[in-house]
C-alpha cells in the first residue's frame, strides 16, 4: 500500500516512516511542507496520504488545505490527517463532499501503533476513523442547526451507535463495544440513516454521510 506522508518535525516523520514501513507499507514520499506535499499526492496518486495539518509555510492549516486541494483533483483520495488539537472546522472540511476514505487523529494517538496502523488501513480502504477524543469534543457541543435538530431525534443508543460509526467502526465492533448483536446495529444504522433523511445509496457513503450531520449538529 503506497502512502504519501507529510510531517515537519523530523524525528517524528523518521518515526512515522519507520513505522509504517513496519507494517508493510510502502511510503513513496515523505515531505515536510504543503507544496511539496500537494505536488507529491498528485504525482504518486498513493493509496493514503498522512498528513499533518499544520506544515510551513504558513503553519497554519497548511497540510489539510493541500490534501484538501489534492482530493479536489484525485476525487476520494483517501486522508488521514493528524493533529496536536481538536478543531471541529478541520474534520467538517475534511467530510464535506460527503465520500469517504477519511481520518482525523490527535497526534498522541500516533503512539499506540496498532491503533494508529489500523486507522491507517481503514482509511485507505474508503472508511472513516475519527479521533475518540474528537468525538467526545463533538458530542459536548449544542446541536443548533437543520443538522443538530435531526441528530436530536435519535434515541441515545442510536447516539452511541452514531459517534461510534463516526470513529470508523465496523456494526460487528460497533455490537461487541455495546454488547449489541450485529443485527441490532444494523437496525439501529437503519434507523439512524432514516432519521437523517439519508436517501438509500451506497451504505459506505450513507456511513460518511451521517457522521457528517453528526459534526455539523454537534458544533
Amino acid at each position: 500500500m503506497r502512502v504519501v506522508l507529510a510531517e515537519d518535525l523530523y524525528l517524528l516523520r523518521d518515526g512515522l516512516i519507520r513505522l509504517l514501513e513496519a507494517h508493510d507499507f510502502d511510503v513513496v514520499a515523505a515531505v515536510d511542507n504543503g507544496p511539496d506535499l500537494l505536488k507529491a499526492l498528485l504525482e504518486h496518486r498513493p493509496d493514503v496520504a498522512v498528513v499533518d495539518v499544520r506544515l510551513p509555510p504558513t503553519q497554519t492549516d497548511e497540510g489539510l488545505q493541500a490534501a484538501l486541494a489534492a482530493r479536489r483533483e484525485i476525487p476520494g483520495l483517501p486522508v488521514l490527517v493528524l493533529s496536536q488539537h481538536v478543531e471541529r472546522l478541520y474534520a467538517r472540511e475534511l467530510l464535506a463532499d460527503g465520500t469517504g476514505g477519511i481520518g482525523y487523529l490527535l497526534k498522541d494517538r500516533v503512539f499506540n501503533a496498532d491503533q494508529f496502523v489500523d486507522a491507517v488501513r481503514r482509511v485507505a480502504g474508503g472508511g472513516t476513523a475519527m479521533d475518540p477524543d474528537v468525538v467526545a469534543k463533538l458530542l459536548a457541543g449544542a446541536p443548533t442547526t437543520a443538522s443538530g435538530r435531526a441528530v436530536g431525534r435519535l434515541t441515545p443508543r442510536e447516539k452511541e451507535v452514531l459517534a461510534l460509526m463516526a470513529e470508523g467502526r465496523s456494526n460487528a465492533a460497533i455490537g461487541q463495544r455495546l454488547f449489541l448483536s450485529e443485527s441490532a446495529v444494523g437496525k439501529h444504522t437503519a434507523s439512524i440513516f432514516t432519521k437523517l433523511d439519508l436517501s438509500i445509496s451506497d451504505d459506505d457513503n450513507r456511513r460518511v454521510l451521517a457522521v457528517l450531520a453528526y459534526l455539523d449538529g454537534a458544533g
